[in-house]
């Protein structure tokens, strides 16, 4: 009886010792959150997949340089829910996105706007409303 309470005492005490890291991982401690970027972006991956969807895209700037950025949302039920679909995007669209860049400089970001090519707004999420916007070089 003594070594079932001491075993349920210390899957009590380390049980949430060890899952504050999985808490960390939903943070937004990479992305600057007071910045947005948008691109005019070509598509060339769509990864519908959990735990985050993945959007490929290349961007091109005025002196013909080729950027290939990287952005994530959430998981596709969190997707789902706002509007998007698997064929929401497809590879060769011609999209506007705005993204929230991480901070150390590389190509990669949080999706906070799509504007697809027919016109329609998919919304990402994990952007607070009293970020800046930056408009970045347009294809």
């Amino acid at each position: 009886m003594k070594s079932k309470f001491l075993m349920i005492l210390a899957l009590g005490i380390c049980v949430p010792i060890f899952s504050f890291p999985v808490l960390a991982h939903h943070g937004q401690a990479a992305y600057d959150t007071d910045k947005r970027i948008t691109f005019k972006a070509t598509v060339t991956q769509w990864l519908w997949a959990n735990p985050h969807c993945i959007l490929q895209f290349d961007v091109t700037d005025a002196s013909n340089q080729v950027a290939h950025w990287m952005a994530e949302t959430e998981n596709p039920s969190s997707m789902i829910r706002q509007g998007w679909t698997r064929q929401s995007i497809n590879p060769g669209d011609q999209i506007t996105i705005t993204v929230m860049p991480v901070k150390n400089g590389y190509p990669v970001g949080r999706i906070i706007e799509i504007l697809l090519p027919n016109g329609q707004k998919l919304s990402g999420r994990g952007a607070p409303e009293n970020s800046k916007s930056e408009d970045a070089p347009k294809q």
